[in-house]
Parts: C-alpha cells; sequence; structure tokens
C-alpha cells in the first residue's frame, strides 16, 4: 500500500499518492519536497493547534474545562445549567468545521493567509467580548460561537498544507504539528486557573485571547503553500466527491469515531470525581491526557509512515474502542485512570493526527483541500451533540454514573475501525484493478 515510507517502493506507487484519481488532468508532476521550508510550516501549525485547540477547543482538558469548573463552582450565570455549558464548549468544535466550506473558498479566492489572519482576529475578539458577557446567551454568542468560528478560519486552510510539503514523511509532520494541542492545552490548562486566581475571570479572558490571537497571526504570516504547483480546485462542498464509495467510508469513520472522542474528553474529569478522586487528581488527570497527546502524537505519526495510513488509522481506532471496554469501564482507582489517560491520549485523537494524510490516500493531493472540507463538515453533528448524549447517558447516584458513555464510546470506535478497515480492503482492491489494467 503506499504511504508506508518504503523508498524502494517504485515511483508509480507515490505518484499515485499525489494524484487525484478523478482524471489524468490532475495528475500532480512534482513530488512535495519533504522537508525544506515544510519544517517551518510544521512549526506553524503546530503553534496554531496549541492556540487555537489547546487554548480553546477541548472542553473539561484544555483550559475551557478551567472555566467551566469557575463558571458551575461561582454561580456566575444563576440561569444557566450544565448543558448550557457543555453546548458552550461544543460550539468551539461544531462552529469550527461548519465554516469550513467558507473558509475554502475564501483560501481558494485570497489566498491561505487571510482567512487564517482573520480567525486569529474573530478568535481574540470572542474571548474579549466574553469578558464582559453578563447573560449565558452573551457567553453563546462570544466564547461559543465567535471562538469557534475564529478557531475555524484559522485551523481549516493549515491542514492542508503539510502534506502539500511532505510525501514519504507526511504522517510524521502532521503528528508533530498536531501535538501542539496537547503542550498548548498542558500549559493553558494550568495559566488559566493561575490568571483566574490572581487577576480575575474578566482579565484572564482578555490576556488568553490577546495572546492567542498575535501567536495565531504570527504563524499565519509563517506558513506557506505549494499551491501554484499543485492546482487544487478547492472547492468548498464537492458534489462529485460525495458520490465516490471511499469517500462515503472515510466521511464515515470520522462522523462515527468523533462520537467517542467527544465522549472522552467531556466525560473524563467528571468521571475522576464520581470514582472519589479528589480535585487536585482530577485535574491531574487531564494533565496526564494532554502529556499523552503530546508524546503519542508524533510517534503515530512515524507508524504511519512506516506502516500505512490507512492501517494505522484502523488499528489505532479499534485499540481505543478496546482499552475503553478494557481499562476505562473497569476502572476505579487513580492509578488505572493515569495509564487510561496516557493511553488514550496518544491514540483516542487519531481523526486529528491522519485526517490530511488519509484524505490524500483517498482522492489525491490535487483533491485534498476539497476531501478536508466535506470531512470538517462530517463532524459538525457529532462534535455538537456527542458532549449531551454523554451527559444525558450519566446515571448520577447509580454506583457507576459513566457506564453507558463508557460503552457509547467503546462502541463508536470499534464501529468506525470496521469502516476503515473496509476502506483499506477497497482501495487495495482498487490498486490491484488498475494493476490488473
Amino acid at each position: 500500500m503506499s504511504g508506508t515510507g518504503d523508498p524502494s517502493e517504485p515511483k508509480t506507487d507515490r505518484v499515485e499518492d499525489i494524484a487525484s484519481p478523478l482524471g489524468g488532468s490532475d495528475l500532480v508532476t512534482v513530488p512535495p519536497p519533504d522537508g525544506g521550508y515544510g519544517w517551518v510550516c510544521v512549526a506553524s501549525v503546530f503553534i496554531i493547534n496549541g492556540f487555537t485547540w489547546g487554548v480553546t477547543a477541548i472542553p473539561n482538558i484544555q483550559s475551557y474545562g478551567v472555566y467551566l469548573a469557575h463558571y458551575l463552582s461561582a454561580n456566575i450565570y444563576p440561569d444557566a445549567s450544565s448543558i448550557d455549558f457543555a453546548f458552550i464548549g461544543g460550539l468551539n468544535f461544531s462552529m469550527a468545521m461548519l465554516v469550513a466550506p467558507v473558509v475554502t473558498i475564501l483560501a481558494r479566492r485570497f489566498g491561505t493567509q487571510t482567512p487564517m489572519v482573520l480567525g486569529a482576529i474573530l478568535l481574540a475578539a470572542g474571548y474579549i467580548s466574553a469578558s464582559f458577557a453578563g447573560r449565558i446567551w452573551q457567553l453563546y454568542l462570544s466564547q461559543g460561537m465567535l471562538v469557534g468560528f475564529g478557531v475555524g478560519f484559522v485551523s481549516i486552510p493549515s491542514i492542508a498544507i503539510l502534506s502539500q510539503w511532505f510525501e514519504r514523511k507526511r504522517s510524521l509532520a502532521s503528528g508533530i504539528a498536531s501535538a501542539g494541542s496537547g503542550i498548548g492545552g498542558l500549559i493553558f490548562s494550568f495559566a488559566t486557573q493561575a490568571m483566574i486566581d490572581n487577576i480575575s475571570l474578566a482579565w484572564s479572558l482578555r490576556v488568553t485571547g490577546i495572546v492567542a490571537g498575535m501567536m495565531n497571526v504570527i504563524a499565519a504570516l509563517m506558513i506557506r503553500n505549494r499551491n501554484e504547483v499543485i492546482k487544487p480546485p478547492q472547492r468548498g462542498f464537492d458534489t462529485k466527491l460525495l458520490r465516490r464509495y471511499d469517500v462515503i467510508l472515510l466521511l464515515s469513520w470520522a462522523f462515527i469515531s468523533m462520537l467517542g472522542y467527544i465522549t472522552i474528553l467531556f466525560s473524563l474529569s467528571d468521571f475522576a470525581r464520581s470514582i472519589g478522586l479528589s480535585a487536585s487528581k482530577a485535574a491531574a488527570v487531564s494533565a496526564f491526557l494532554n502529556l499523552g497527546t503530546a508524546i503519542g502524537r508524533p510517534l503515530v505519526g512515524v507508524a504511519s509512515d512506516y506502516f500505512g495510513r490507512m492501517e494505522t488509522a484502523g488499528v489505532l481506532t479499534l485499540i481505543c474502542g478496546i482499552t475503553c471496554f478494557a481499562i476505562w469501564l473497569p476502572a476505579t482507582s487513580y492509578g488505572v485512570i493515569i495509564v487510561f489517560v496516557l493511553i488514550s491520549g496518544a491514540f483516542f485523537g487519531v481523526f486529528w493526527m491522519t485526517i490530511g494524510p488519509l484524505c490524500v490516500e483517498v482522492a489525491g493531493l490535487v483533491e485534498l483541500a476539497s476531501l478536508l472540507s466535506l470531512s470538517w463538515m462530517s463532524v459538525v453533528l457529532p462534535t455538537t451533540f456527542a458532549e449531551v448524549i454523554a451527559l444525558e447517558l450519566r446515571r448520577p447516584g447509580s454506583g457507576h454514573d459513566y457506564l453507558y458513555s463508557q460503552v457509547f464510546a467503546g462502541l463508536a470506535y470499534v464501529v468506525a475501525s470496521g469502516c476503515m478497515y473496509e476502506l483499506r480492503r477497497f482501495k487495495r482492491k482498487q490498486k490491484w484493478r488498475e494493476a490488473c489494467t
């Protein structure tokens, strides 16, 4: 299978890896340089992930979890329920994904950097305006929707860039860059609480917005695309791609695995408390999850380049499901929870680590941006509602509050792994047919 990183593979496999199968006119004859300025782009996307997803959009794990705990304990919005705050966190994800077609079209018309700089401004504005929010609906609009839009405008154009610069090291580059969310989350989860304690909630929001906005502008100015060589169509919603069986399988994997991903994220912190752990140990669980993310994602990138992108994604998705049943479900002690979060931190965000290289495997480098746009759209519903489903599945006072949530997350990953294995089977059969003709 192409994409394994074996330099002895015939060149035809590598061309297939970067060529769109939709037509011979879409072939890319100049392969990615596998380095050079691409490493600067890796650093740029690392910063972007750290100051978008790491800062804002992973509730109960990164900095929003600290804000969430403060909102609930301080009763700042007495007319709000825990479901309201859960939806606000979910909006960070879903709004970022929902703007994908618009951002893709803007990037085509005005270049990669323009929507990214605009997104940095929206992100900063969302946090700063949230510092003045007096009612829950104002928090929905600011820390929910506006921040989500900012995350989407900054991060979506950056995902396709790395695959343009790398071929054999494509997954490694994506893994290193995606580790930025773990580093950013680790830093901001501690920094946010310290700022709330020392300079107030309002100023914590303002400082977060200013710092995140400035860092994302710097990262956006560093990034460079190779569109003049690849000439991607960058369609916001490509219906032609949606008629393909392999694309449907990839989008199904994304949709179903995201149900498990969001459920784990929104359940872990409160699950730790439900089994009797202290607040400090529950906070440590979040820190270890971020540590697992920072360490594991580059390693996953190495494995993906060596063993194959679809093979690695399928195996890791299945491992996520198995660990939910084998480790998380029976966990009743701090040590077992730490083992689970270290493993899950490395693997359970497999979507974010592999979606760029997988899109190249399925549709080719030319159609990468168009298929990525569809991928972001496919996860809007699970990122919006999986968190609410996880909360509704709880059984408070039952002695095993998160049993149904744990089963739901495990089943989601197992089913998603089936979609990925079917995609692998289909693509291998397709290549065999092409070789025979």
